[in-house]
């Protein structure tokens, strides 16, 4: 179906044609200098000492637990209410989820308070989500963590460069994961990146990146290394340049991209308000943020008059989406006992509607007036 407003619109041009075409004429187009540019623009932003670019935040998420040591036996909390390349992660180094609720229909961000009650002695780890990009209670989180002797990895995969106080998301926790999928903020069509203060993370990662190989073949073709040794198991995980090179150009983007969603939002919250039967999440949100999607809640509701609603709106014209239907829902995770109630309701009721930086004042108000009427009948 075609629609007149798409969900989201990438942020591509001429730029991101020409960074590619360089980079194959350079006849380097495996992991090499672009993914080694992209990288250092990464700590350069987020003040980090590592990145380690990589072909996927799954990837990264995954490293980032075998770099901690996460195995068979251990637990990691995490939410439901995320995509499941979040959950996957853990069950990929043998360990097992533990689904925590969120804080509220305004607020789908893991819950510090239910996370405290689900620790045990088999607790290893919390990954956070930071959902649409806007900041879990990372004060909270960081204080069990301290209390508890945990390691916090960070799904930032919505928030590249958005802030909690003061700070970079991502940059909180041992290990911070990004995504560069396609609809993301910053797109190479496939890729992320890990970022990460500790030493020993980050040489276990890039030593898991690469078949546990002790050089790469860009470091050896410079001259640092003729031989190699495969010291771990590892994976193909690598980046490579062409992707890269897409990468360096979004993240020059990035900043004027965010900056014009904010715009956007703020319109959204204009014309919303005037909707009584919706929850609009993270209303009240002061901190700069990456806007990644945008959100309601219907207020008593029933995922069949969601579905409704949405229908109405693509008649419309208007595209929309579901973020998230709820992980512990699926086949692979329902033998998983759990209790979350909030988490269930937005999955059940939530409709992404259209967010990216050039949507126009009146594409928002179009969207909320055909909400509005749909909401009335």
């Amino acid at each position: 179906m075609s629609y007149n407003i798409p969900l989201f619109d990438l942020n591509f041009g001429q730029e991101e044609i020409d960074a590619v075409s360089t980079t194959i004429k350079s006849k380097w187009i495996s992991t090499g200098p672009k993914c080694e540019e992209l990288e250092q623009q990464f700590i350069d932003k987020f003040k980090t000492k590592y990145a380690i670019s990589v072909n996927s935040c799954t990837a990264a998420l995954h490293l980032a637990l075998a770099s901690i040591d996460i195995t068979t036996g251990d637990e990691v909390i995490c939410p439901s209410l995320t995509f499941v390349a979040s959950v996957n992660a853990i069950k990929y180094v043998g360990a097992t989820p533990v689904f925590c609720d969120v804080i509220g229909y305004d607020n789908f961000n893991i819950d510090p308070q239910k996370i405290e009650k689900l620790i045990t002695k088999k607790t290893k780890a919390i990954i956070v989500v930071h959902f649409a990009g806007f900041p879990c209670d990372m004060d909270a989180i960081m204080t069990l963590v301290s209390n508890y002797n945990l390691k916090v990895i960070e799904d930032a995969c919505h928030g590249p460069l958005s802030e909690y106080r003061g700070g970079k998301l991502g940059t909180i926790g041992d290990v911070g994961c990004f995504s560069f999928f396609s609809n993301k903020n910053i797109s190479t069509g496939e890729g992320g990146i890990l970022i990460t203060d500790d030493e020993k993370i980050a040489n276990r990662v890039r030593l898991l990146r690469s078949h546990g190989m002790t050089t790469m073949s860009y470091q050896r073709a410079k001259g640092h290394a003729t031989d190699y040794d495969v010291v771990e198991l590892g994976y193909n995980y690598r980046m490579d340049d062409i992707r890269a090179s897409i990468g360096v150009v979004q993240m020059n983007k990035l900043q004027s991209d965010l900056e014009n969603r904010l715009s956007v939002r703020a319109k959204y919250l204009e014309c919303l308000s005037q909707i009584e039967s919706i929850y609009i999440p993270f209303e009240n949100n002061t901190e700069f943020v990456s806007n990644y999607i945008m959100p309601i809640v219907l207020k008593n509701s029933t995922n069949k008059k969601r579905d409704y609603v949405r229908n109405k709106l693509h008649e419309a014209g208007i595209q929309t989406s579901v973020h998230y239907p709820a992980v512990h829902n699926f086949s692979i995770y329902k033998n998983t006992t759990t209790d979350l109630p909030i988490t269930e309701y937005i999955s059940d009721n939530e409709i992404t509607l259209p967010m990216f930086a050039s949507l126009r004042d009146s594409d928002v108000e179009f969207i909320a007036n055909k909400l509005k009427d749909i909401l009335a009948e």
